[in-house]
């Protein structure tokens, strides 16, 4: 037996002896929906539109470029703000972003937001119920929030509820932790106003999406989209100047869930590509920008530069002066979702209908813009 296959049987024996656990566990997670179900829990809703944007799996559905597309869109109509509960932060409680904030305070992908959208209202918090209070006393003038990875957090009744589910792992094929990568179950879809199919391939046929949307079986109410991710012009990290990669050969510094479809990229758009992966959400140590420079220095190639993710630039700019000493490109590559199929203007018009439309409604039942109602 060759060494893959002892590997996928010893990986296979595991799965089977944690499937009790995910029965455990996921029969938890079903009595507590029920209880909300049944309004024995109770969830609160507020007196500004809330948009929930999150997933079913443990992560890498890129929630946070679909984040990002809603800013763009509401940011020159509306007062916008961001909640999300700052994973792997070194802080607790509620937070808003201001010129203090590192990714150490406030987390890498809430940083990422501050740096990228000024105006923007970035703001942390583990439970959304007592955050959004807090925020909308520090700022009633904030007109719509995103609730950034709080599909499960029903505590706050959000009125428009975004499900993001991954091209290659869409949920209907998965299962329940540990057995799977599932918080909770399959079912748990049909809370969803819009589902979203992400990291397609641009490519992707009518006839592919169509089978997809059968499987997904959604519900009358319920809307469908396809995106999949563009990568935009790469920046410098320290100038924020426009960097050409075609013709580089690139020391990829990774820490994200799902590097794969990057890596992809820059083998097909530069000389060569050289990955120097961490863990997703990695804060970089000294010991990590050695490796990095060393890496650097030793690799005998001409025309060479480094390059990152916007997340990870949002962790290396706590060591930004010492990154700028280096003298080195550091290029950083954004991403931004493209909606297939003609459809971004649909999508565009059911986020800004219920935006609309649940400020006027508000505007009645309301006396101000800022707190909650039971």
């Amino acid at each position: 037996m060759g060494s893959k296959n002892i590997l996928y049987y010893i990986f296979s024996v595991v799965r089977i002896l944690l499937y009790p656990f995910a029965l455990i566990y996921g029969a938890i997670v079903w009595l507590r929906n029920r209880l909300y179900d049944a309004k024995f829990f109770s969830s609160i809703e507020f007196s500004v539109p809330v948009i929930t944007v999150g997933n079913l799996s443990t992560g890498g559905t890129g929630k946070t470029p679909h984040v990002e597309y809603l800013v763009r869109l509401l940011e020159y109509r509306y007062k916008a703000a961001t909640m999300s509960r700052g994973y792997k932060r070194h802080t607790q409680g509620f937070l808003m972003a201001d010129e203090n904030s590192n990714a150490l305070r406030i987390g890498d992908e809430p940083m990422q937001y501050h740096i990228k959208y000024p105006e923007l209202v970035v703001s942390v918090a583990e439970e959304r119920m007592t955050g959004i209070p807090s925020l909308l006393q520090r700022r009633p003038d904030v007109d719509v929030i995103l609730l950034d990875d709080a599909y499960q957090h029903r505590s706050v009744k959000a009125g428009l509820t975004i499900l993001i589910t991954d091209y290659s792992r869409p949920f209907y094929k998965d299962h329940v932790l540990p057995f799977g990568s599932l918080r909770e179950s399959r079912n748990a879809y049909k809370r969803a106003n819009i589902i979203i199919v992400s990291k397609c391939p641009a490519g992707l046929l009518p006839e592919q999406a169509k089978s997809i949307e059968e499987k997904i079986q959604r519900l009358p109410h319920q809307q469908l989209f396809f995106t999949c991710i563009k990568y935009d012009k790469p920046y410098d990290f320290i100038t924020q100047d426009i960097v050409d990669i075609s013709n580089k050969n690139i020391i990829l510094v990774c820490g994200i869930a799902r590097p794969e479809p990057l890596v992809a990229f820059l083998n097909s758009n530069t000389m060569d590509v050289h990955v120097l992966p961490y863990p997703d959400h990695h804060y970089f140590v000294t010991p990590d920008l050695e490796e990095i420079k060393a890496a650097y220095d030793n690799w005998n190639v001409t025309g060479k530069i480094i390059a990152t993710t916007e997340k990870d630039a949002a962790r290396l700019h706590l060591h930004y002066d010492k990154l700028r000493e280096w003298g080195i490109t550091i290029a950083v590559l954004p991403i931004a979702i493209y909606v297939l199929f003609n459809k971004a203007a649909e999508f565009d018009a059911a986020v800004l209908r219920y935006v609309e439309a649940a400020i006027a409604e508000n505007s009645e039942g309301f006396p101000s813009s800022g707190g909650g109602s039971g």
